[in-house]
């Protein structure tokens, strides 16, 4: 049974089994290998994608709970505050292994698209569920804020 959605701002149809989770339809289906596969279980955060503005853990949502939604990988960052973000994170040098870097990502993207001013406990909430191997949790937090401050000043 094909599934319609709009992963990306581009309208796809995907063959796969309505059951089928989302990580896997964007990784083998659609060629989209930016989101990771972290635990397969929804705790570590790695496979996080936005649904319709909403960050959720791909890897344990069904194809069938997106169709005829907006989905958003870790490469619809590639332009604007995405950009800002992406930016502030090679400044302030999150990157480590990579592990977590595209959730970490998207679930900064998602709390700074609805908070500008995020505060210690904004960032902490928004991020909690994401775990980083490397522990760069400092460094993840200045990005955000220094990401913040940034597209405050583009507005």
């Amino acid at each position: 049974m094909a599934t319609a959605l709009k992963v990306n701002g581009k309208a796809v149809t995907c063959q796969s089994d309505v059951d089928t989770p989302l990580l896997w339809v964007l990784r083998d289906e659609l060629g989209l290998t930016g989101t990771k596969f972290g635990c397969g279980a929804a705790l570590c955060g790695a496979c996080t994608v936005h649904v319709d503005g909403v960050p959720v853990r791909s890897c344990q949502t069904p194809i069938a709970g997106v169709a005829d939604k907006n989905v958003s990988t870790v490469e619809s960052l590639s332009s604007g505050e995405g950009q800002i973000l992406q930016k502030a994170w090679v400044t302030h040098d999150v990157p480590q292994c990579g592990y977590c870097q595209s959730g970490q990502l998207m679930s900064a993207a998602a709390l700074l698209a609805n908070n500008k001013h995020p505060s210690d406990t904004d960032i902490d909430n928004a991020m909690s569920g994401n775990l980083c191997r490397c522990g760069t949790y400092s460094r993840i937090k200045a990005a955000i804020k220094t990401a913040a401050a940034e597209m405050r000043q583009s507005s």
